[in-house]
């Protein structure tokens, strides 16, 4: 199925200037083209519309993979031990299986996805984790690389992320829609 994910601006990254009225044209896991609305509309006018204010750039690479799933626990809602990731002491004084892991690196994964982020940077050791990281979709790289390290460009895999002003309203991963601002 076609897919065009357009908003005020395109920002593909790497040398490719921005595009006011852009498109982001995703075919399966793939990106198809990347070009004005108008013109990908008018080329496939039978393609799902997917509208996101703001801007669509390349999804965001997270450098501290192992802090925020292998070093800080993501409470469940249901437990009492409030909303924020809990660390040091506090981490050490809860009994943590690799069920528990796991369950965290979940939640933590939610998290990722609604900043925008679509990978992080390893090496992450915990099995339960690793897994919760796969089946999101998230990518681990082993390298820090500043700058747009996955540009959209044809035929890379659709990864990006749509951003509101600061605040990111969808990523998408390998074609797949993995967050929506509500």
């Amino acid at each position: 199925m076609l897919t065009i994910h357009t908003a005020d601006l395109v920002v593909p990254g790497g040398e490719r200037p921005s595009l006011p009225a852009g498109a982001v044209l995703v075919e399966g896991r793939r990106i198809a083209a990347v070009g004005t609305y108008e013109d990908l509309a008018a080329a496939h006018p039978t393609a799902r519309v997917r509208r996101w204010p703001g801007r669509i750039t390349p999804g965001l690479l997270n450098p501290h993979g192992p802090e925020f799933l292998e070093r800080s626990y993501h409470p469940d809602p249901r437990e009492d031990l409030g909303s924020e990731p809990i660390t040091g002491e506090a981490l050490s004084a809860l009994d943590m299986t690799d069920a528990r892991w796991g369950a965290s690196a979940r939640r933590g994964v939610q998290r990722l996805l609604a900043q925008g982020t679509v990978a992080v940077v390893g090496p992450l050791r915990r099995p339960a984790v690793i897994d919760a990281v796969h089946r999101s979709g998230l990518t681990i790289e082993h390298d820090f690389t500043e700058g747009p390290w996955n540009a959209l460009l044809p035929g890379t895999d659709a990864t990006f992320a749509a951003f509101d002003a600061t605040e990111c309203v969808a990523t998408v991963i390998k074609g797949r829609l993995l967050h929506r601002r509500r």
